[in-house]
């Protein structure tokens, strides 16, 4: 009786495991880029990611990352490609304060570096690509 449960057991959460919902919400404009980070708040280049509110841009990801400082401890970084199209030579995103805009023709999206959702259709649009970043010490570690 004891191995017909466990074999029940195992198979129940073999089956619940499943990854289908992941790749039904998966961005199908966007690839997953190789993100391998590490910023140094020691160098000057990094030096506004010590103060809450700064953001600096590096050259990974598709068409850049914006790394914001939300707290001396939580750290936020999204890739500057608009989510809801197929990445172009317009789709780079360009920086006001914390609202990044595509310069695409006929196109008005506009997101949250803070959350990387949309500025007015959060529901609809898919949101910025995020990338997981850490601080360690004094170093910020972007990945993916």
């Amino acid at each position: 009786m004891k191995n017909k449960f466990l074999f029940l057991l195992v198979g129940v959460l073999i089956f619940s495991c499943s990854k289908s919902d992941e790749k039904q919400q998966r961005n199908p404009y966007l690839t997953d880029p190789v993100v391998s980070l590490n910023l140094n708040l020691n160098l000057p280049e990094y030096n506004p990611l010590k103060f809450p509110g700064n953001y600096i841009v590096t050259g990974q990801g598709i068409k850049g990352i914006v790394v914001y400082c939300a707290s001396e401890t939580q750290y936020l970084a999204f890739d500057l490609t608009d989510p809801n199209h197929a990445p172009s030579d317009c789709s780079r995103m360009e920086l006001d304060g914390v609202i990044a805009t595509c310069p695409c023709p006929n196109d008005d999206n506009k997101y949250f570096i803070t959350s990387g959702q949309h500025t007015t259709e959060p529901g609809t649009k898919y949101p910025m690509q995020q990338y997981r970043a850490e601080r360690n010490g004094n170093n910020i570690i972007i990945t993916n």
